[in-house]
């Protein structure tokens, strides 16, 4: 039983470091953020919640400049105020924004906060485990190397969530009579609107390829399409 002690003091320090930074993530969102009031996006997320039979979508805008959605632990949907004034400017469609609030809505429906919190608690453990198992054959690059594997299964289940939740999106989208077009317009113009361009790997990456998250809305949309 005691060979196993650092693994489940890896385990626990792990649930005690991520519950701390959701409870961070939460009082600064409750501090920085409001009530969207946009009538042509609530046009768009009533349509959204009526075909989730749900009352209301409520999203709020999170008073950041970098452009980017996100769903807080809690169950709620952010929208950047960047992203809202490309919005306003109109180098955003209402569309596509709300194709956005519908990927977030997609993280939320599918558990990805939860299943986070499990993935960061076991690849916490992995990482001590190889650190010290590889340590003893190349000393001094041990812990390096088990980093580096670690991140790496990190970034590939944050890949299959990206994909999980735009597939959600891609559903609810055609459900609620916007279609899938948004997403794809709006993943064409992500990499200008963020600034992005990074010439990292693919499998170090958090979030798929642009190119690959079209293919797959696509492929989704043509699977899914009734038979004639």
């Amino acid at each position: 039983m005691l060979k196993f002690t650092p693994i489940l003091l890896a385990v626990v320090y792990a649930l005690v470091l991520y519950r701390f930074s959701v409870w961070r993530t939460s009082k600064e969102l409750d501090q920085k953020s409001t009530e969207l009031a946009d009538p042509t996006i609530k046009r768009l997320t009533d349509r959204m919640a009526q075909a989730l039979d749900l009352p209301k979508i409520k999203v709020h805008i999170y008073e950041i400049e970098p452009v980017n959605g996100l769903a807080a632990p809690d169950g709620r949907i952010f929208i950047t105020r960047g992203f809202f004034k490309k919005y306003r400017a109109g180098e955003v469609s209402a569309e596509e924004l709300s194709s956005v609030i519908a990927h977030e809505l997609g993280h939320v429906a599918l558990g990805h906060s939860r299943r986070r919190m499990i993935d960061f608690s076991g690849q916490n453990a992995i990482r001590m485990v190889l650190a010290t198992v590889l340590s003893r054959f190349v000393p001094g690059l041990g812990a390096w190397i088990a980093n580096m594997l670690t991140s790496v299964l990190a970034a590939r289940l944050s890949r299959q969530d990206e994909y999980e939740a735009d597939a959600y999106a891609s559903a609810l989208l055609l459900k609620a009579g916007i279609g899938t077009e948004p997403q794809v317009t709006l993943f064409q113009k992500l990499e200008a609107l963020t600034g992005g361009g990074g010439n990292a790997p693919a499998w170090l990456l958090s979030h798929p390829k642009t190119a690959d998250r079209i293919k797959a809305i696509k492929s989704n949309e043509a699977k899914w399409q009734p038979l004639p």
